[in-house]
């Protein structure tokens, strides 16, 4: 079991950045991620429905027998956390409670802002992580769009710029010194978020948090592994070869390989059971296909 991979998933690029962290902290760990992409962005969708394409995947990732799982998507952590803790065996590490941890300790005038998608926000999820710190005032934004500018590698233009200034007003207005980067894509545009807001706040990824989780976790669990050669896999329910392509780019040359996961209603290549009688069968695909 200590030498099994590290399940994580996101519905798409986002949950690199929780993956790079953990490579970085845990450099003996292999990791199996896969990206729902054929069915993101999961900001718009409903919580059920959000629950439902979550459960998916992980029981995809808990049938190649991964020792632990990762919910590497801050929309999938508020709608599914629970039910995941008592539906798996293996331990369930999620990105909320690290950032709302890391915040408490980063702010000094005790206003904390928050971005991130629709759902994560209706859901009140980082007001419920807040709860252990009365003291600290949150003020929430939903950000939806900026999901939608890293998924197709759009990281710095003029009209990413106008979006970021116009959802961050909120933050800036209410006199936030500490602001939560609440959805795991939103770290991969850390550059004009910080132009916007400027210095004197500082920006909060779960990404570092949530990876010293999972280090504590493997080693009170037994479940380090020992090994010096890790293996690291990707797998997307939608285009492989332009995950291939972001994926590189945003987490780096550990990008090998990408392979078509089939997972609930999604057929190899990103086509729901139905849309096609044929799915081509090419399980790897991309310029950075392994040989």
């Amino acid at each position: 079991m200590p030498e099994a991979s590290i399940g994580i998933f996101d519905s798409g690029v986002g949950g690199l950045t929780v993956a790079r962290a953990i490579i970085d902290q845990l450099p003996h760990e292999s990791i199996l991620y896969v990206a729902d992409s054929a069915r993101q962005p999961y900001g718009p969708k409903r919580i059920a429905e959000v629950r439902a394409h979550a459960l998916e995947v992980m029981d995809h990732l808990v049938e190649h027998d991964v020792k632990m799982l990762v919910i590497a998507c801050n929309s999938a952590s508020a709608a599914v956390l629970r039910d995941a803790r008592e539906r798996y065996d293996v331990p369930v590490v999620e990105v909320i409670q690290p950032a709302a941890r890391r915040a408490v300790r980063a702010t000094r005038n005790g206003r904390v802002g928050v971005i991130a998608t629709r759902a994560t926000i209706e859901s009140m999820a980082y007001h419920d992580a807040f709860a252990a710190a009365p003291d600290v005032t949150l003020v929430g934004v939903a950000a939806p769009r900026l999901v939608e500018f890293v998924e197709r590698g759009e990281t710095m233009s003029e009209e990413l710029m106008e979006v970021i200034r116009d959802y961050l007003r909120p933050v800036i207005d209410e006199g936030c010194d500490t602001l939560i980067l609440g959805c795991t894509h939103y770290p991969l545009l850390t550059g004009p978020i910080s132009y916007v807001v400027g210095d004197g706040v500082t920006l909060v990824s779960s990404a570092e948090e949530t990876a010293k989780d999972v280090y504590r976790v493997l080693h009170d669990r037994g479940l380090a592994s020992g090994g010096d050669s890790p293996h690291h896999r990707f797998r997307t329910t939608g285009d492989a070869s332009l995950f291939a392509r972001l994926g590189r780019r945003f987490l780096g040359p550990e990008i090998e390989a990408v392979e078509c996961a089939a997972v609930g209603d999604v057929s190899l290549n990103g086509h729901r059971e139905g849309e096609r009688d044929e799915v081509n069968d090419h399980r790897v695909f991309g310029e950075f296909s392994g040989s």
